[in-house]
């Protein structure tokens, strides 16, 4: 990302400027901070939120010392041009209570019903899947199966599917939640090894939000 000079973001009378944090794929509001120049230069130059603590009077990495870290996908600028939104992928939690967001108090006293979202677990998992990739083959299995190539994780997702038709077909509940869960870490293996991010999916998803799926299947025989 590069930091576009002739937008005049308007800092205040103490050089900062409020930052609202935003998880990518949930879309949900995950915390508040302030950015000077240097902050938001830098956010944007590593791809790494960084702030400016008022406290501290310093700059700061988010993670710095805790690792939830925020992966910064894009940087957007309100009509005013004196708050900015920070589109991230939000590594562990936000909040430092251990809470994945800074807002799960409500003013009405009732319980907050934030929860973490199935978008939140998935992308996680997904990350940790993409780190396997280095590890060593003899001490991660998802490693293991990265050694062996796409033949190899294409066989297991082949046997994972089987498996969960019978468990179906079985009618145990506990066994079709446990076979699907194996089949969808399987197939984000494959993703990784094709270079897709689940994000691409999760749009693709989106995208078919509304669509009628007789709709849809006439979309790819066309496009085909």
């Amino acid at each position: 990302m590069k930091l576009h000079f002739n937008i005049n973001i308007k800092f205040d009378e103490k050089g900062l400027v409020p930052a609202v944090v935003q998880e990518y794929t949930s879309s949900r509001v995950l915390m508040l901070a302030y950015m000077n120049k240097e902050a938001l230069e830098k956010t944007i130059s590593t791809g790494i939120a960084h702030y400016f603590s008022r406290s501290r009077n310093k700059l700061w990495m988010k993670g710095e010392t805790s690792g939830n870290t925020q992966s910064v996908k894009a940087v957007y600028y309100d009509c005013d041009e004196d708050t900015i939104l920070l589109s991230v992928h939000q590594t562990g939690v936000a909040c430092h209570t251990g809470e994945m967001s800074c807002f799960y108090r409500r003013l009405d006293g009732k319980t907050s019903d934030f929860r973490l979202q199935t978008s939140d677990i998935l992308s996680d998992l997904f990350q940790t899947i993409k780190e396997r990739k280095t590890a060593s083959p003899e001490k991660s299995y998802v490693a293991s199966l990265y050694s062996k190539g796409k033949g190899k994780i294409l066989a297991k997702i082949k046997e994972e599917s089987s498996e969960l038709i019978e468990a179906a077909g079985d009618g145990v509940r506990k066994e079709i939640i446990h076979e699907t869960a194996d089949l969808w870490f399987h197939t984000m293996v494959l993703l990784g090894e094709m270079d897709i991010e689940l994000d691409d999916v999760l749009n693709e998803l989106k995208r078919r939000q509304g669509v009628s799926g007789i709709e849809e299947k006439e979309g790819r025989k066309n496009r085909g």
